[in-house]
């Protein structure tokens, strides 16, 4: 079932990818210890724009719990390993206490 999640996330968003609009600028994440594994890992199935837009109103607490959803329900392919990681980059860099 995770494989068909997994699947359906990749099959999303090459049709996203390719209805690209004229005029929007790429989200780039700043460049920082668990970039590159955030990066890959959340575009599986959506853009990094999400991280951005969220934010202002994320703390460690919330983003903590976001991550357990993207695994929990939408089957992410994230160990607790890189949710470690990822939860470490996304504080340091996205919260709103920052």
């Amino acid at each position: 079932m995770k494989r068909v999640r997994v699947a359906l996330c990749a099959g999303w968003l090459a049709v996203v990818a390719g209805t690209g609009r004229a005029g929007e600028e790429t989200v780039v994440l700043r460049d920082a210890p668990g970039r590159d594994l955030t990066l890959a890992r959340c575009v599986i199935c959506h853009s990094v724009d999400y991280i951005e837009a969220n934010a202002p109103v994320m703390d460690r607490a919330l983003w903590q719990k976001t991550i357990r959803k993207m695994v929990d329900r939408y089957g992410a392919p994230v160990t607790d390993e890189d949710a470690a990681t990822i939860l470490d980059y996304l504080t340091a860099q996205y919260s709103a206490a920052r």
